[in-house]
């Protein structure tokens, strides 16, 4: 593999992020291979979240670098090849929205500006509704919904993007069996069209048989990256499922990110 494979969604080489003056990542080597579903799996504080806001552009890297298929980050452009679900708790970002309305957003990155909605867009947006088993819901309001309905509306909003990479930090926390179900379906429609996924996971539960590899962080290294480890072993690499930073929350100077959606709905 050379630096500027374009086959390869993401590299990072030697990364090392700090928060507050705190090292919080430090020299991380990981490389995520076309149509792989990696998890990501630590106790709290070892980097996880950290490292998926990282390589999303919502942290900015003190030192190494992040490329995406193939591009520094600093220059990528090709955000509609990626998608990103947030923790819990962003489903609306404090705009009152329909459920259809939060997932015909995840489109925008595939439409030229102005341009109205397209047949293609409706269809991407239904389909994405029906995977995770919401198409009945598309008129609620997102703030009817159960926790875990509204994770899967913000799934749906990244599979409507129809990403070559997916991106989703900590999707099935608080999430009741069902849910969890209905996650790891449309997790496996994706790979079935050959996505890439990066998966921080706490509970892993139906997603086992779809994971390629498990990659488990340990106060900011990779302690350890193979064959993916069975439900037991995972769940104790990951006794503690909380963020990254004591408090529930990274804090680090803002860096522009076509992700960082709920700070514009804010503004």
């Amino acid at each position: 593999m050379t630096p500027t494979d374009t086959s390869v969604p993401v590299v990072l080489d030697r990364v090392s992020v700090a928060i507050g003056g705190r090292p919080i990542l430090r020299d991380v080597d990981l490389t995520v291979h076309a149509g792989d579903m990696v998890t990501l799996l630590g106790p709290n504080g070892s980097g996880k979240s950290t490292l998926v806001r990282a390589l999303t552009g919502l942290l900015p890297v003190a030192r190494g670098e992040v490329r995406l298929f193939g591009t520094p980050l600093d220059d990528f452009g090709d955000w509609q090849r990626v998608g990103f679900v947030p923790q819990r708790s962003t489903a609306t970002g404090g705009v009152p929205a329909t459920v259809r309305e939060v997932v015909a957003s995840g489109r925008v990155g595939r439409r030229r500006l102005l341009r109205p909605t397209s047949a293609a867009d409706r269809s991407a947006v239904e389909s994405a509704l029906e995977v995770v088993g919401l198409a009945e819901r598309a008129s609620y309001g997102v703030s009817q919904l159960s926790g875990g309905q509204q994770q899967r509306v913000l799934i749906a909003r990244a599979l409507a993007g129809e990403p070559d990479l997916l991106v989703l930090d900590e999707p099935t926390a608080g999430v009741d069996l069902p849910n969890q179900q209905a996650l790891a379906d449309a997790l496996r429609r994706l790979k079935e069209r050959g996505a890439t996924i990066v998966l921080v996971a706490h509970e892993i539960g139906p997603m086992m048989p779809l994971i390629d590899r498990t990659v488990v962080m340990r106060d900011g290294w990779v302690a350890y990256d193979g064959p993916p480890l069975t439900q037991e072993v995972a769940s104790h690499a990951h006794h503690h499922h909380d963020h990254d930073v004591p408090g529930g929350h990274d804090h680090a100077p803002h860096v522009s990110s076509p992700f960082d959606w709920e700070r514009r709905n804010r503004s």
